[in-house]
């Protein structure tokens, strides 16, 4: 029976490391600093900043005298201070420096060898002692909480993290610049921050190994966590045992962590083993398992001195690991008979991490600060400005290099039409951007397949024109006829006008009506013949993609070497190569603007003691490796293209790319050449449609003109009729009762019709005169034959619009057009090559009143018989 996977390092949980705090020396800050302030700047800036100094001397001050005895509040004076150190490291040059603040010496005691200490006149051990400090707290801080709890333990977790964030800060950003020097304590080094950085982790992920064991976690996830426990421990363990710090810590501590790494690599062994077990991977398992036996008694020989809970949790773990092991043994000798692989063939146990450093950058970030905060050193200001403007220098200088290889890159493939052709060959080929912008708006608009439709709508209104013209010409010479009928009838007494006489100026706009239907009819006709000469050229904008149409880049129909797959995917590497390429170099371009966002010599310019050409030659330093690498990424890319090439000419012989080159070209003009006909046919549809609707309006006007002319016709009539009745009753009065006169003379209306108007009291109408009009303006055409024939042979103008001064159309439509535009409203409606439908240019003109003014006793003139709407 396998031993129950209870935690066997429970026994172990209260036995955690603290880091104590370094001690040092009484410091008075506020003196040095304000004599400073007075003497480089003046008695009244001093003044100025009398509260931020003693701020400052209150934090020096509370800082070794522990005033506050609570974790939390100390590790917030830490942040504090170190904040406000890194502002007084800004403004203030703190060395042996006559000009500089002299009078400060920081001394500091090593946290593990209390009797050593060192003594610095710079604020860079006063900072790196501080980081140490924060450090120090928060493993106090970590050790403080009740492990016996799963959130305790999560809170210790989260202390030790971030105990690890103060020491790898400490190691990263102040451990080199507080170990210059001889005055120097090992606690500060690079070696022993990134020792205590480890420790905190190993402790922190220890925390969460316990909380896992605790939830009932798999035994193939404990085992990971384990693992990653120990080798934190055993990183640690290996800074201990080497110099610096191999001399400089007790026995104790190298005991406990080198007991704590065995621990954790048996524990990690051992849940990995159970995992084993339930795969029946027995062999593994005894490998395993005896890998651990072997650690912890290794790791036993030096326990001198190890904590009692440690070695008590190692006797447990190794109890439960040798029954399983014993277990494992019997069963693999009876049943499995499995051979035992020997521990150097196992491959590494797997380890995952739960934990890593915290970020101690916001946490310390000190730019929203406001102490000092007018304190800004002259000379520093103006050095820092020239340094800037140098690494702008750097930054444009590269920046043009980069920008000048992409374009570089950019025209030498245009050039190889790449990777075009590439596209061409796996049927992904596009039109170019402009072409297939022009193909999509024509499909939009119906494509070739939609002139049919618009032809109709043409001939449709062709029709409706000449209906409206033949219902017109109907209605006048209907009233002629009737008209002349009386005339013949009452011979010298009817005395009224002529029909003829008076509808002249309407006959005449008809009979131009009549001419210009007649010459649209062939220039529709024209339109017609041309959409179906050039069905065939336009058909291919119709195909859907229009890529369809296009020729395609296809294989050899034969090969010799069969290289033809060889030759494209050599040829895609070169391109994939080359576009890594520039996205490295968009890389490094962000990399020159990160690197100047976070390059800040102030407080080097505010400490240094030579000429500031050395430190900004020595600062400047840091751009070359990216610069380097800039020119790197150049050379490689002029390499690729000349290999890209060779390796594009081989593809174009093989795949015969120029043929393919000239069919698409040939495509390319046949779709241009398609969409400038479609275009043209196009705008010559649509001013026909313009036109036949402006002309309709215009017939449609003439119309009800002449409907109202026969409605006042007809009353004039019926008035003559009684005039002439009433004339012949008084020749022969005593033929009065005969009816004669009336049977020789059929009424016109109705005789309520006729009654309502002798009754009606208004004036009588007088008979209709025609208005005087200016004479007709010739209608000419001088615009060049359609087919380029003689002008003299050119035919009248299609839908010519007769220029008139009585407008047959409501005057706001004449008054918008300027002087020069067609009657109606609308421009010339261009036919095929030329201008097949061109009114002469006439003045702009207004209509008079017409003179018959007698309300209509009919219907309105759509409702009358001599109209029908069609």
């Amino acid at each position: 029976m396998a031993a129950s996977p209870s935690s066997s390092t429970a026994a172990s949980t209260n036995i955690v490391l603290a880091i104590f705090e370094k001690k040092t020396n009484t410091v008075d800050l506020y003196r040095p600093l304000r004599n400073y302030v007075a003497f480089h700047y003046s008695e009244r800036e001093a003044q100025n900043l009398e509260d931020d100094l003693q701020t400052l001397k209150q934090l020096r001050s509370d800082l070794e005298r522990h005033t506050d005895p609570s974790l939390p509040a100390r590790r917030d004076l830490l942040q504090t201070y170190f904040k406000s150190l890194c502002l007084v490291e800004t403004r203030f040059p703190i060395s042996p420096d006559p000009d500089h603040v002299n009078a400060l010496t920081f001394v500091w005691f090593d946290a593990f060898k209390p009797k050593q200490k060192a003594s610095q006149q710079n604020i860079h051990l006063e900072k790196a002692s501080v980081l140490f400090n924060l450090g120090a707290v928060y493993s106090q801080i970590g050790c403080s909480y009740d492990r016996n709890t799963v959130d305790g333990r999560r809170q210790a977790s989260h202390a030790f993290i971030a105990a690890a964030g103060s020491f790898a800060f400490l190691r990263d950003n102040a451990s080199m610049k507080a170990s210059v020097g001889n005055s120097t304590t090992v606690d500060l080094s690079v070696e022993c921050a990134g020792m205590l950085e480890k420790l905190m982790l190993a402790q922190a992920q220890e925390c969460v190994f316990e909380n896992t064991i605790a939830k009932g976690s798999t035994p193939g996830v404990c085992a990971k966590i384990s693992r990653q426990v120990g080798i934190y421990y055993e990183e640690a363990l290996a800074a201990l045992n080497v110099a610096p710090l191999s001399q400089h810590f007790e026995k104790s501590w190298i005991v406990h962590v080198q007991l704590k790494a065995a621990l954790f690599y048996a524990e990690a062994c051992y849940r990995y083993g159970l995992e084993l077990h339930d795969k029946e991977e027995i062999a593994e398992e005894i490998a395993r398992l005896r890998s651990a036996v072997n650690v912890l008694t290794e790791a036993k020989k030096s326990s001198k001195g190890a904590a009692v809970q440690i070695l008590d949790a190692i006797g447990k773990l190794e109890a439960n690991i040798n029954r399983n092991l014993e277990r494992a043994v019997k069963e693999n000798d009876r049943v499995y008979l499995m051979r035992v692989p020997p521990p150097s063939s196992l491959s590494p146990l797997p380890a995952f991490s739960m934990v890593k450093p915290m970020a101690m950058n916001e946490v310390l970030d000190a730019s929203k600060e406001k102490m000092f905060a007018s304190l800004v050193p002259d000379s520093s200001a103006k050095a820092l400005s020239r340094y800037t403007e140098m690494v702008d220098d750097v930054i444009r200088t590269q920046a043009e290099k980069l920008q000048q290889a992409s374009e570089l890159t950019r025209v030498r493939l245009k050039e190889m039409e790449l990777p075009d052709s590439i596209l061409a060959l796996e049927g992904n080929f596009t039109l170019p951007t402009g072409l297939k912008e022009d193909v999509e708006a024509v499909q939009i608009s119906g494509g070739p397949a939609g002139l049919e439709a618009e032809l109709q709508q043409l001939k449709d209104l062709r029709r409706v024109n000449q209906e409206l013209l033949v219902q017109t010409e109907e209605l006048l010479q209907k009233e002629a006829r009737e008209d002349s009928q009386f005339r013949s009838q009452f011979g010298t007494k009817w005395t009224r006008p002529q029909s003829s006489t008076l509808t002249k100026n309407l006959q005449d706009r008809l009979n131009r009506f009549a001419g210009n239907l007649k010459q649209a009819a062939e220039s529709d006709g024209r339109i017609e013949r041309s959409v179906r000469e050039h069905s065939a050229l336009m058909s291919i904008l119709d195909a859907r993609p229009i890529e369809s149409a296009l020729p395609s880049l296809a294989r050899p129909i034969m090969s010799f070497d069969q290289n033809e797959d060889a030759i494209v995917g050599s040829l895609k590497q070169s391109l994939r190569q080359l576009e890594i390429l520039g996205a490295q170099r968009a890389g490094l371009e962000d990399m020159l603007k990160d690197m100047k966002r976070k390059d800040d010599i102030l407080p080097k310019l505010m400490t240094s003691t030579g000429s500031y050409d050395d430190l900004f030659k020595k600062e400047l330093a840091k751009y070359d490796h990216i610069c380097d690498e800039i020119a790197q990424n150049i050379e490689a890319q002029e390499q690729l293209l000349l290999q890209i090439q060779a390796q594009n000419d081989e593809f174009s012989v093989i795949f015969n790319l120029e043929d393919y080159k000239a069919s698409r070209e040939k495509a390319y003009k046949q779709i241009e050449a398609s969409i400038a006909k479609f275009r043209e046919i196009k705008e010559n549809i649509n001013e026909g449609l313009k036109f036949y609707v402006t002309l309709q309006d215009a017939i449609t006007n003439v119309k009800q003109q002449s409907n109202d002319f026969v409605m006042t016709r007809n009353i004039q009539c019926r008035e003559m009729i009684d005039d002439v009745q009433r004339q012949v009753a008084g020749l022969s009065f005593q033929d009065k009762n005969t009816g004669t006169f009336n049977s020789n003379y059929p009424s016109v209306g109705s005789q309520n019709q006729r009654a309502s108007i002798q009754t009606d009291p208004r004036p009588q109408a007088p008979y209709y005169q025609p208005v005087e009009q200016p004479p007709v303006a010739p209608y000419g055409h001088h615009a060049p034959p359609p087919y380029g024939g003689p002008a003299h042979h050119q035919p009248p103008p299609p839908y010519h619009i007769p220029p008139s001064s009585t407008a047959p159309y409501p005057p706001a439509q004449v008054h918008q057009q300027p002087p020069g535009n067609h009657e109606y409203g609308q421009p010339a409606y261009p036919g095929w090559r030329g201008p097949y439908y061109n009114a002469q240019a006439q003045q702009p003109g207004s209509v008079p009143r017409p003179p018959y003014t007698i309300p209509s006793p009919y219907p309105p003139p759509h409702q009358s018989g001599y109209y029908k709407q069609q």
